[in-house]
């Protein structure tokens, strides 16, 4: 069995990198989660405990992070050729669902105390929330760097930004507490918060179901790089060209080239390589060269069996066993 053995050491050090950002996050978003947690329970301020509960969010989402990029890093075998890449994916999934439940709870209660909006002590919510904040950007800074290049990293960057969003939040229903006695400030911050949550986990889970689908990365044109193919000198067609991501950053390509009889493939294929390379960033491409027999003019439809020895129907000639 053939196995993906390519080496992509860009990934693999930006996951290295991540991992060592996302433990240091964790071990920042679990203290300040306790401090946070009892400051909102001491304060009867929702928002806090919402904030506290999306940065417990965070707490899994990183673990889970963490973990998920230890698993992309184990090497292929001959049994998942394509590696553990996939495992980033899982995770950035179940990072959005987790998103999704924290918004629910707060929105159950939010509703709650609206109707009867408690007391809330104004000036302790105010400080434990901008603490917060300071924790979240100072995540946002850390985990920023390769965020793009990795969705399990991003669920985590969105999870921190949405609880930074949330600290913004309880800062405001905070400050309106404390100076105009604005009791239902804490509550309408809080649902905020939610549909801040609910926006990013909506995103993240349809990037990732989008990899898992192996659906075409979104900034790149199929039909443009099929074009781009048929450019190369001496190609007659392109077909069955297929373009997804293997995990995150990891774009693969395979297609069917049909070519002039006299054009020399490793050539072809070298043009090919460098053309995805530069034009597209796909450096992981699959391309099986068929030179056209007879008359060079391709029907897509049959390319295939054009590029092929003729069938025994098409000879009249018995079928070989």
């Amino acid at each position: 069995m053939l196995e993906h053995s390519h080496p992509h050491p860009k990934a693999a050090n930006l996951r290295s990198q991540g991992q060592r950002r996302l433990t240091l996050m964790l071990a920042l978003s679990a203290t300040y989660m306790v401090a946070e947690a009892i400051g909102g329970w001491w304060a009867g301020s929702l928002a806090l405990l919402a904030d506290a509960g999306h940065m417990a969010g965070d707490v899994a989402s990183l673990a889970l992070a963490s973990f998920a990029l230890w698993v992309a890093q184990r090497p292929a075998d001959s049994r998942r050729t394509f590696g553990h890449t996939r495992a980033e994916i899982l995770a950035a999934l179940a990072q959005g669902v987790g998103l999704v439940a924290v918004a629910l709870l707060i929105v159950v209660e939010a509703s709650e105390r609206l109707s009867a909006p408690p007391p809330v002590a104004g000036i302790s919510m105010l400080v434990i929330a901008t603490g917060g904040l300071a924790v979240n950007l100072l995540g946002l800074w850390l985990l920023g760097r390769g965020q793009e290049h990795s969705l399990v990293l991003r669920g985590a960057w969105l999870h921190v930004a949405s609880d930074a969003l949330g600290s913004i939040g309880a800062i405001g229903a905070g400050a309106a507490v404390w100076w105009f006695g604005w009791n239902w400030a804490d509550p309408v911050a809080s649902l905020l918060i939610a549909l801040l949550v609910i926006s990013s986990a909506w995103y993240l889970m349809r990037d990732a179901v989008d990899v898992l689908m192996e659906t075409a990365p979104g900034h790149l044109d199929v039909d443009e790089i099929r074009a781009a193919l048929g450019r190369v000198g001496g190609v007659l067609d392109v077909h069955d060209l297929h373009v997804w991501t293997i995990g995150s950053g990891e774009i693969s390509l395979s297609c069917h080239v049909v070519s002039r009889a006299s054009t020399d493939t490793g050539t072809l294929l070298t043009t090919f390589n460098e053309l995805l390379q530069s034009e597209f960033g796909i450096h992981h491409a699959t391309i099986q060269v068929e030179p056209a027999r007879g008359p060079e003019t391709v029907d897509t439809d049959v390319a295939c069996t054009t590029a092929c020895e003729p069938t025994a129907a098409a000879t009249g000639q018995p079928r070989r066993s």
